[in-house]
């Protein structure tokens, strides 16, 4: 598995706004904080999400772009990407792999985070059939489509963009977790950034005590102390390579737990996510700026299929 200290881009492709806050938000923090540059890519606006009518479906879309835009500078990420496909009719065709290979081909991210495409009989929600579509079709143009020069020939001929290999996936909601990320010291950056969804969360009551509970759970299962909170995640090698840290090694049954106990240094101010404001520690990251390039930075709509 590879040291975040190895990465320097992370591409996080969801179905719908929110999802990502719901399974990752905490461990983006994290990255963010150490210097990693990350990108969502949303497969559709979440224009059939909500249970009440006092917002019109025609307002829905924009509402929840701006939610999911709100929400992920919460945990440090600006640059937030649509593709605009239909909520609730999301199918893991080649439009859609054409789609996701271009993204990856134009953020050109170690890692990408992406939903299971198995169904989860513990956790319902997690086994939503658009998120089990993105999550073939994002594992699909990652390999082969976004690596291959001959897949999908116009993104390359047309649009100038040339192959990128992803080095490794990360499955949010898999029923075999093998990784778990401690996110004690990040989770009310979580909790700030699904409150940001107010069409979604605003009527929900104990959503802290909810989250807590389920990310105590993940810690549990994987074997960090009492009192810890983690996120789970099925890590994929993609077959370029591995390298397993010391501080993550697999234990006996093949997982590996992740601390957020590391030394850094260096403050600043953070006031971009609402309503909140408060300092925290960054590790230095010599030389990552040339190192990252120039992709955008700020929140984008990718219409369908465009290009």
């Amino acid at each position: 598995m590879l040291d975040d200290a190895e990465v320097t881009r992370i591409l996080a492709i969801t179905a719908h706004p929110d999802d990502v806050d719901f399974g990752a938000a905490g461990t983006i923090a994290r990255w963010t904080d150490a210097g990693i540059e990350v990108t969502y890519c949303l497969v559709t606006d979440g224009d059939a999400g909500g249970l009440g009518e006092d917002v019109p479906r025609t307002e829905m879309p924009a509402l929840r772009r701006a939610e999911q835009v709100a929400a992920a500078k919460c945990v440090g990420v600006h640059d937030v990407r649509f593709l605009g496909y239909p909520d609730g009719r999301v199918e893991a065709t080649l439009d859609l792999r054409r789609d996701l290979a271009r993204v990856i081909r134009q953020v050109r991210p170690d890692r990408v985070v992406c939903p299971s495409p198995e169904r989860n009989y513990a956790r319902m929600g997690a086994s939503h059939p658009d998120h089990r579509a993105v999550g073939s079709a994002a594992l699909d143009a990652v390999y082969p489509d976004a690596r291959n020069p001959f897949a999908f020939p116009e993104l390359r001929e047309r649009e100038g963009l040339a192959p990128w290999k992803v080095r490794e996936v990360w499955l949010a909601g898999s029923p075999s977790p093998t990784h778990f990320v401690d996110v004690t010291a990040t989770f009310s950056r979580k909790i700030a950034a699904l409150r940001a969804h107010e069409s979604q969360t605003g009527h929900l009551d104990g959503l802290e005590e909810r989250i807590r509970g389920w990310l105590t759970r993940g810690a549990a299962l994987g074997g960090l102390p009492d009192g810890r909170l983690a996120e789970s995640f099925q890590v994929l090698d993609t077959g370029l390579r591995q390298v397993l840290d010391t501080r993550s090694r697999p234990n006996r049954h093949g997982v590996t737990a992740q601390s957020d106990r590391r030394p850094v240094t260096g403050q600043r101010a953070r006031a971009s996510c609402p309503g909140e404001r408060r300092l925290y520690r960054r590790a230095p990251q010599p030389g990552r700026e040339a190192q990252r390039g120039a992709p955008g930075s700020s929140p984008r709509v990718n219409p369908r299929g465009s290009g």
